[in-house]
């Protein structure tokens, strides 16, 4: 196999990776179940739910770390949802920073 050919089967990997990761939806939540994210594979925020009963005007600062809290959550089960990806496109070929 010339390694041109396997270039471009790479990349036509990872294109249909970063479509498949695009299409994902990941949702987390924080503050239990007061605030919801989803996000996409790409860790693009998609939407963000609030429970009405969070907002207490006096504790601004408990429901913005618990917006905080689920996206970052969501945006680590995104990281893990593409290591998986990647480990079963690859057949668990362990690749270095993965």
């Amino acid at each position: 196999m010339n390694i041109q050919k396997m270039m471009q089967q790479a990349q036509q990997m990872q294109e249909r990776m970063q479509k498949q990761m695009a299409e994902t939806v990941i949702e987390a939540s924080a503050g239990g179940g007061a605030v919801s994210v989803k996000v996409n594979g790409s860790k693009e925020v998609l939407a963000i739910t609030i429970d009405p009963e969070a907002v207490n005007k006096e504790d601004v600062e408990m429901l913005q770390d618990a917006i905080l809290a689920a996206i970052q959550d969501a945006q680590r089960k995104a990281d893990e949802k593409m290591s998986s990806t990647m480990s079963g496109m690859l057949g668990g070929l362990k690749l270095p920073g993965m």
